[in-house]
């Protein structure tokens, strides 16, 4: 199996500014084509540490990938500390110069003196024109092995990877090995729960099939990934796997895929030609960003209600005032109630009305933080849930937007 060291630069990475997504799509894109990711390290903009993380790389991997610190400003190091690393030094490229120019052409930008010094290369290293930005792919061989050089902007380095990089490693290490992952999504088990139900199923497994577990507030991932030489083979295993974890789980299993539950209701609902509206108050509006955030969720998603006070929930979606008095806010009638009222104003078929106390002060002997109440419709059936959930505020919120998910997707599905 071939190995790969993914390696980020940044301090900006290392101080929490910027979240690291270069890795992660980066593994997964691999993964595809049969290439391992036994390694992820992240280093800051200092010549010492980025040095010492390429020879750890080197000693433990065939294929170490490099992203970030190749923009035109001085905290931008990489090219020259690969210089330092490879013993070559920068030389001056004109198809480099060219493609920099075209690129600043399209975004109808000059170029100046920073930008013109992107044009300076690592001598020795096959260069590889960067389209869509600056600063271009660098290429090393050493020792039978290889380090690639990317910028870190996500949709450069996307481009890097799919249209150069990836299939020049496959020209360079010719495999068949394959890569196979299953994800299953199981609803009423807590981690350690499921990890115990599960214990014979795990023991059992063969060597070269492994079991993730993934929490995420009120669901729990799991993942089954295995590898082979023969990729007939390991899909016969994986498949008999498969049908061990369904014999166990069966109806606690929502759904398997890799799709978080937002993904799987928006193609749902696009498949289908439904239509969606939201009422949140506990939430605050949590739910509807998580669809909002997919491209295309326009085509169903007519619009939610954030109706945080007693009053918005009265004067904007018709709850009952009487209601509110006799049951207060976070209960099934009112959550009813909701649902129906953004249905209606919205003209949907689908709806979701979530309301709770999230936390951490608000909770009543009654009604402690983290009661929760969630009401789902899809067309004329309607249905309400109550929750006790956690007294973490942060985990609520999160909490509740899942299994109102979970719940509008069993009842549609």
């Amino acid at each position: 199996m071939i190995s790969t060291e993914i390696i980020t630069i940044g301090d900006e990475l290392l101080i929490g500014q910027v979240l690291d997504t270069n890795s992660k799509w980066i593994a997964q894109q691999l993964n595809k084509v049969g290439i391992d990711v036994c390694y992820k390290t992240t280093v800051g903009d200092v010549e010492l540490d980025i040095l010492n993380a390429i020879k750890l790389a080197f000693s433990r991997v065939s294929i170490v990938l490099l992203t970030g610190g190749l923009g035109p400003t001085k905290d931008d190091i990489t090219k020259n500390t690969l210089c330092k690393y490879f013993d070559t030094r920068l030389v001056f490229d004109d198809e480099t110069l060219s493609n920099v120019e075209q690129v600043l052409k399209n975004i109808n930008r000059n170029i100046n003196e920073l930008t013109r010094n992107q044009a300076y290369v690592p001598e020795g290293a096959t260069i590889i024109q960067n389209k869509m930005g600056t600063a271009p792919i660098t290429w090393f061989e050493q020792d039978g092995k290889v380090l690639v050089s990317m910028p870190g902007v996500p949709f450069e380095m996307k481009w890097s990877m799919q249209e150069e990089v990836i299939p020049r490693l496959i020209n360079f290490f010719p495999t068949s090995d394959s890569i196979q992952h299953l994800t299953f999504w199981v609803k009423n088990y807590s981690e350690s729960a499921l990890a115990m139900h599960l214990e014979t199923f795990e023991r059992n497994l063969p060597d070269n099939i492994k079991l993730a577990y993934l929490p995420t507030p009120g669901l729990v991932r799991l993942r089954l990934t295995g590898k082979d030489t023969d990729k007939d083979i390991l899909s016969d295993s994986m498949s008999s796997q498969r049908k061990f974890l369904f014999d166990l789980l069966q109806d606690n299993i929502l759904y398997e895929d890799d799709e978080a539950l937002e993904y799987k209701l928006h193609n749902l609902f696009v498949n289908n030609g439904l239509t969606l509206s939201l009422a949140e108050s506990c939430t605050g509006g949590r739910l509807a960003s998580l669809f909002t955030a997919i491209p295309g969720s326009s085509q169903y998603f007519k619009g939610g209600v954030v109706c945080y006070s007693n009053e918005s929930k009265i004067n904007l979606l018709g709850v009952n005032k009487e209601t509110i008095e006799k049951e207060g806010a976070v209960s099934l009638s009112v959550v009813n109630q909701l649902v129906d009222g953004a249905c209606k104003i919205f003209n949907t078929d689908c709806s979701i009305a979530i309301s709770g106390i999230a936390g951490p002060d608000g909770g009543t002997l009654e009604k402690p933080v983290g009661t929760v109440c969630i009401a789902v419709r899809y067309k004329d059936q309607v249905s309400s849930f109550h929750f006790c959930f956690s007294h973490n505020r942060e985990s609520n919120i999160l909490r509740s937007c899942n299994t109102a998910m979970s719940l509008l997707l069993e009842m549609i599905s």
